[in-house]
């Protein structure tokens, strides 16, 4: 196939394009990418070496119609991983959200109805997000299911949640061939430094405050980037279309007891008994609305489609302590800007 993968040079985009050109040596990937502050070419940096003849880099946003449709154009499949994602700054200002996550979404869908047809068996995955589901409470003993409905709380997640209806939509009123994946909380490398697991990892080992809001008994279900990538790539080729799949390892956990086994890892690292980076956590006021619990419900992933995830959490933690612990330098590079701005100005020609 040629699979056109949107936002490529981000986190979950890039190491699923490691995983689709390792995996499947007959398939080419456009990665097509506007390079905001999260998406960083350096991640694909060996990639573009690697795969010259079957990989290829394109600047662009999805929100531009003609650069969509002109890299639909081009595509079999269409992974589409490029999103606003940080709840915090969705909290901060909505408004990018709206526009990336839901115009831009609106932008590939229509691009992919023009060029493959309506019956087409071509592939269209909309990558979505646990979160649209809303909040369970803690004490609940249920888990999110692909026919619960919609009931975000945050910008992000509502926008997110727009984009999950307008794939739906797009299925169900013109038969495109979409499917969609809704995951919990992926960790891993090549993670922008604003999310927990590498913000932990990197103040732990420069002895800097460990923020956690509130009481930190907000409660995730993690899940290793890779595997997720595994998941998305059992949906492209063997998901029923019209249908979403949740991915989960079913590893919740709350985020304080996260943030300790991450600061016990780099304390490991350092040669530091266990307990002695606890001192570091400072708890701070809590985010606006914050949802107190999410839990997957992967059954239908795991029969449908065979999936298991190959890693422990704590066998992902100590892998995501190691790889974080060993790109120091990558990690300060990637926080500054720098590569954005250079590759934006390679590849418009200045």
């Amino acid at each position: 196939m040629r699979i056109l993968v949107t936002g490529g040079c981000g986190f979950i985009g890039s190491n699923f394009i490691r995983h689709t050109l390792a995996s499947h040596p007959q398939d080419q990937i456009i990665n097509l990418d506007a390079l905001t502050y999260a998406g960083n070419p350096e991640n694909l940096a060996d990639v573009q070496a690697d795969y010259p003849d079957r990989y290829q880099f394109v600047l662009g946003n999805v929100c531009d119609q003609a650069k969509a449709l002109e890299a639909v154009e081009r595509a079999d499949a269409v992974l589409h991983f490029a999103a606003e994602s940080h709840v915090d700054r969705s909290i901060e200002d909505p408004s990018a959200f709206m526009t990336t996550n839901v115009v831009g979404t609106n932008n590939l869908l229509m691009a992919a109805l023009k060029v493959w047809g309506a019956e087409s068996p071509n592939r269209f995955v909309y990558v979505s997000t646990d979160e649209v589901y809303g909040a369970l409470r803690l004490e609940d003993d249920r888990a999110f299911r692909e026919d619960w409905p919609l009931s975000p709380k945050s910008p992000y997640s509502a926008s997110k949640a727009a984009g999950d209806h307008l794939a739906q939509a797009f299925h169900h009123t013109y038969g495109l061939n979409v499917s969609i994946t809704r995951c919990s909380n992926n960790y891993g490398p090549f993670q922008f430094p604003e999310k927990l697991a590498p913000l932990v990892i990197l103040n732990a080992a420069a002895g800097k405050p460990l923020p956690v809001y509130g009481d930190g008994l907000y409660v995730r279900d993690w899940i290793f980037v890779t595997d997720n990538c595994r998941a998305t790539d059992l949906v492209l080729r063997k998901g029923r279309a019209g249908a979403a799949y949740n991915i989960g390892a079913e590893n919740e956990k709350p985020n304080l007891e996260v943030v300790k086994l991450l600061a016990d890892l780099v304390a490991q690292a350092q040669g530091k008994p266990a307990g002695s980076l606890h001192g570091l956590i400072s708890h701070v006021k809590d985010r606006p609305g914050h949802d107190r619990r999410y839990a997957i419900n992967a059954g239908r992933l795991r029969e449908e489609l065979g999936f298991a995830p190959d890693l422990t959490f704590d066998q992902g933690m100590a892998a995501t302590v190691d790889w974080y612990l060993g790109h120091g330098q990558w990690c300060e590079r990637v926080t500054t800007g720098a590569y954005q701005d250079y590759y934006r100005r390679m590849y418009e020609g200045r």
